[in-house]
């Protein structure tokens, strides 16, 4: 069981805060530091000083660290064009190693392109398709030869598809809960499957989709890895869970039955449950990124039991 830490800036996070916690990722022996696409903070924060932009973080992360890798769950199609963003992630690709990831999604969340002057298209679904035959196209065209598309939200004439990525294959994560058109596209595009702030029963069901929708496109269901991200909150005692959930504005019970919380026993056995319908891969959502205490708890007391 992978572990790795997931973050999300747009609560309120400078890029010196992001690198300590990359860092600690790094030295206290997790797999990877992924952070949210965001420009507009969510609920009661204040999310001062500001937003940070999720690719210009993993360039400097990119150089700033050696073994972790780094990733977005998910960046927002309706930020970037894709032709752009295949050069960044190539680019950030090269400049980590190969370390790189890319999850990919439609974008969400109208109230930050109001914000911030960003096109809210009505279809973004497929957008999205199209957004991934491109970046995935492009990066695969050999050198010397040109990609071409024409689409209905994209054309692209010539490309010499040029930065190539360090990684013969950079990962695509897709993820979601559409029961149809997520699962299609997962099983077309995607090395990894994502399930975000699901229920066991609910993250079983579509994991089964994901499988049967693979199986349907010519490729065996275990050939994508499957993944969880659930919001973390151990403490090694009553009151240490209950500060940190006070911390993040949350109640301890709906933690406990929402996400990971609880002693380092109760989220091993939780993990466990979640690796027993297919699981191989947990995103902590890590809210109070001063909490590096949190962190080191984790690798001590959970993940050396996992491992």
């Amino acid at each position: 069981m992978d572990l790795r830490i997931f973050t999300e800036p747009q609560q309120g996070a400078t890029y010196d805060t992001l690198l300590t916690v990359a860092k600690a990722t790094e030295d206290l022996g997790f797999d990877a530091f992924f952070r949210s696409d965001h420009y507009l903070r969510m609920g009661s924060v204040d999310g001062l000083p500001g937003p940070t932009d999720a690719w210009i973080t993993l360039a400097g992360l990119a150089r700033e660290t050696k073994r972790i890798r780094l990733g977005t769950l998910m960046t927002a199609g309706t930020f970037r064009l894709p032709g752009v963003l295949a050069i960044q992630v190539a680019q950030v690709d090269q400049m980590s190693g190969g370390r790189v990831e890319l999850g990919l999604g439609a974008g969400w969340f109208e109230d930050e392109h109001k914000a911030y002057g960003i096109p809210f298209p009505k279809e973004k679904f497929a957008r999205l398709e199209e957004q991934l035959e491109i970046v995935t196209g492009l990066w695969s065209t050999e050198v010397g030869q040109t990609f071409d598309f024409d689409g209905t939200h994209y054309r692209l004439t010539d490309s010499p598809a040029l930065p190539k990525p360090t990684q013969a294959k950079v990962p695509v994560l897709i993820g979601g809960h559409g029961a149809t058109r997520t699962p299609r596209l997962a099983a077309r595009y995607a090395d990894e499957f994502n399930i975000p702030f699901a229920s066991i029963e609910d993250s079983e069901r579509q994991f089964g989709r994901v499988r049967a929708a693979a199986e349907q496109a010519g490729r065996k269901g275990g050939d994508l890895v499957y993944s969880s991200a659930l919001v973390a909150c151990v403490g090694k005692d009553d009151a240490e869970v209950a500060r940190r959930a006070a911390a993040i504005g949350r109640e301890v019970d709906e933690l406990k039955a929402n996400g990971l919380a609880g002693s380092p026993a109760e989220v091993v056995d939780k993990i466990g449950r979640y690796e027993a319908i297919g699981a191989s891969r947990i995103y902590l959502q890590c809210l109070d990124l001063a909490d590096l205490d949190h962190l080191e708890l984790i690798s001590s007391q959970v993940q050396s039991q996992l491992s």
